[in-house]
């Protein structure tokens, strides 16, 4: 009985003790893959942001599986129709087949799942939590919900999403950290414009019927604060604050120079034309008659390297955060 006993207690303290010992070891083994999910762009001199972003997260992680994804369904129906014209692929033979073939969070979550790669990150690079970031939570969140009578068979061991740049709401991570963590990756901008003794104007995309305002704002508030001595403004193309609201504060505090410069990942259809386009509803056109005299910057913050290693960051802390081992 005794020795019933002995083997009884052996087997109890291997089951407890090795067994998930062995586990964690297997779970840190597994392959990870990581979705980088961006809105996109169409325009061909933009795309260096997003690849930009997608080499450093590939530097950082040279045995993960990275792969970009665009949330724009017009975006990537537009890369589709070039895809199938040969005079568009003859002319442009620079631009990535994985950005003619660019596929949404989906399709790619799916592709990488299907190769066995069940534990994966989805990197939003998006700049405020608003519209097309909480869209990508719930695609993520209604895939991560899928259970199989037989747990073996969940297609999912792990599936999260890492925060946008100027962070999103709730008690795990302070937004505020990662609004000031933003503007202390731009000081080159806050730099160019005490040189040129001007304002720093950030065009943002904003949105009509979300408040996405906030994140914007306090970023611009911070931006006064680290660089006090340049006037650092935001305004966005849908929502508040506006142009205008943006023209009243620079005669209100009597700047007559402005630093115009696309407070985005890439410097886009908006930067190239609705900020810095010849036409007279441009934001360039309208701050020039308004008596402003006027410098363009037309580039993405993922031209930024101090910028884009905020996604980085953001990477490996949601990796911490989940368990997660990258390598």
């Amino acid at each position: 009985m005794k020795h019933y006993r002995a083997v009884i207690l052996t087997l109890f303290i291997t089951f407890f003790l090795v067994t998930p010992l062995h586990a964690g070891k297997h779970y840190q083994n597994e392959p990870v893959g990581i979705v980088l999910a961006m809105f996109g762009t169409t325009v061909e001199p933009a795309l260096q942001s997003l690849l930009n972003i997608e080499q450093a997260v590939k530097k950082a992680y040279p045995d993960t599986q990275v792969r970009m994804a665009f949330t724009s369904n017009i975006i990537r129906g537009i890369w589709r129709e070039r895809y199938f014209d040969a005079d568009y692929r003859k002319e442009h033979p620079a631009i990535p087949e994985e950005i003619l073939t660019i596929q949404g969070p989906l399709a790619t979550i799916a592709n990488l799942q299907d190769q066995g790669i069940d534990t994966i990150i989805v990197q939003s690079t998006h700049i405020a939590p608003a519209e097309e970031y909480l869209d990508l939570v719930s695609y993520v969140n209604a895939l991560a919900s899928i259970k199989t009578i037989k747990s073996r068979h969940n297609p999912f061991r792990t599936l999260v999403t890492g925060r946008p740049a100027l962070g999103t709401f709730g008690i795990t991570h302070a937004y505020a950290d990662d609004v000031k963590e933003a503007a202390g990756a731009l000081a080159a901008d806050a730099a160019l414009a005490r040189k040129e003794n001007a304002a720093l104007v950030y065009m943002g995309h904003g949105n009509d019927h979300f408040p996405s305002s906030g994140p914007y704002l306090e970023f611009a508030a911070r931006m006064r604060e680290m660089y006090p001595d340049v006037l650092t403004l935001i305004g966005t193309v849908e929502g508040y604050p506006n142009l205008n609201d943006v023209i009243s504060r620079l005669k209100e505090k009597k700047v007559t120079k402005v630093l115009l410069k696309p407070f985005m990942v890439v410097a886009g259809d908006h930067a190239v034309n609705d900020m810095a386009g010849a036409e007279d509803d441009s934001w360039l056109s309208i701050l020039s008659k308004e008596g402003f005299e006027v410098k363009t910057v037309t580039k993405g913050l993922g031209e930024s390297p101090e910028f884009v290693q905020i996604y980085v960051s953001r990477v490996a802390e949601t990796a911490a955060a989940s368990g997660i081992t990258l390598r």
